[in-house]
């Protein structure tokens, strides 16, 4: 298990290249799936966002995200950050914010959400927008 917070400002590599290609910023989750399906990152040159498909990550330790491909996919999902955002039920009741996102860094996949009103488990997200994360009533 990682966390989000743990992965965000590690350096991404490619094996065969000396410099590392820039920083995680942070990773897209598609809730349909509930699994990481982007890594965002801040490139060294001139600062701008990349993005990179989760299938492009090899490896994920404690110093670095190696991937195998520095080619952006063809469809990017709008950035929606986790970190930070409200989250409110399918009922319309507030949960608080999101801390942090546990996740299988080997497949991505969510495993909860922690909130500043307690562990949200992953089954219950139901829906990620521009205002909330929105969550089963439990």
């Amino acid at each position: 298990m990682m966390l989000f917070t743990e992965v965000r400002g590690l350096p991404v590599v490619l094996p065969a290249e000396a410099h590392p290609l820039g920083t995680v910023t942070s990773l897209t989750v598609d809730p349909a799936s509930g699994v990481v399906s982007h890594l965002r990152l801040r490139g060294r040159r001139w600062g701008r966002e990349t993005v990179l498909a989760w299938d492009a990550v090899h490896a994920i330790g404690p110093a670095s995200v190696r991937v195998r491909t520095a080619t952006a996919p063809d469809t990017v999902p709008p950035r929606h950050d986790l970190l930070g955002r409200r989250v409110l039920t399918d009922a319309g009741a507030e949960h608080g914010t999101v801390l942090d996102v546990a996740f299988a860094p080997e497949t991505g996949r969510v495993l909860a959400v922690l909130t500043t009103r307690g562990e949200v488990s992953a089954d219950r997200v139901l829906g990620l927008g521009d205002y909330a994360l929105v969550v089963r009533a439990g």
